[in-house]
């Protein structure tokens, strides 16, 4: 398992929160995807999420507008 800090804003409010995922390594897009699931991801917020196929560039725009952006990937397995 690797672990993945991330360092975002939240609607402008710092926030970090630790990910521990079997994938070597982790891109913006899918920190994003993460904290999307995270903070929007219950039955009653689903819409606001990605289509499966969603590029990277959508998935980022998506999450920034709701909220979150500046995200920062620390990987703490190294």
């Amino acid at each position: 398992m690797h672990k993945y800090t991330l360092r975002y804003l939240f609607k402008g409010e710092p926030r970090t929160h630790l990910f521990e995922l079997k994938q070597p390594q982790l891109s913006v897009h899918e920190a994003a995807m993460h904290l999307l699931q995270l903070h929007f991801g219950d039955g009653e917020n689903s819409l606001i999420m990605p289509t499966a196929d969603a590029t990277p560039e959508e998935i980022l725009k998506q999450a920034e507008l709701i909220g979150l952006t500046q995200i920062e990937i620390v990987d703490q397995s190294r």
